[in-house]
């Protein structure tokens, strides 16, 4: 019953503080203002029980296999909008002559840059299998818990072998 009473004080002052403000008594620096803000900043020790983390300490989040499928998603968006003038730049040199052909075929023969492919092949390749499950999942098709987990690794797996696949074939 006391964190109830506590919680609406809260709000009661917060509210105050509004109003104070609203009604043109100060821009927050009155002394009513000032006040209810001290009253307001400082919370009793029993309505926070615990101490709230400062920072966050993003390494001890643990992502479900979805979210991480979802986050892959975008960043290979983004890799793929991103080196797009590249491939094309290149996909025109390398058909515009046999010359210019054989000068691709010597440039993409370093490993940086088969690497560098390698990577946009597996953004390419993931996007695609990712993009293929979200219209599933559009389509009301997976969306239980079980089989949207199924359906995320299956999407890792897919991105990951077939990346391997064709990158074999490449190198």
């Amino acid at each position: 019953m006391e964190m109830q009473s506590s919680a609406r004080r809260r709000k009661l002052l917060k509210f105050q503080v509004f109003i104070a403000m609203r009604a043109g008594r100060g821009n927050g620096s009155g002394a009513v203002a000032a006040r209810h803000r001290e009253q307001y900043d400082q919370p009793e020790s029993r309505v926070m029980s615990r101490p709230r983390p400062k920072h966050l300490d993003l390494t001890k989040i643990r992502l479900p296999v979805p979210a991480f499928v979802s986050i892959l998603h975008r960043v290979s968006g983004a890799a793929l909008f991103l080196f797009m003038p590249l491939l094309l730049w290149l996909w025109q040199e390398s058909v515009a002559s046999q010359q210019r052909f054989e000068q691709f075929r010597s440039v993409a023969s370093h490993w940086a840059v088969k690497l560098v492919l390698i990577g946009l092949l597996w953004a390419y390749l993931h996007h695609l299998c990712a993009g293929i499950r979200h219209l599933a999942l559009d389509l009301d098709i997976g969306t239980e818990l079980a089989a949207a987990r199924a359906s995320s690794w299956i999407v890792l797996v897919a991105g990951v072998g077939l990346t391997a696949v064709v990158g074999v074939m490449v190198w």
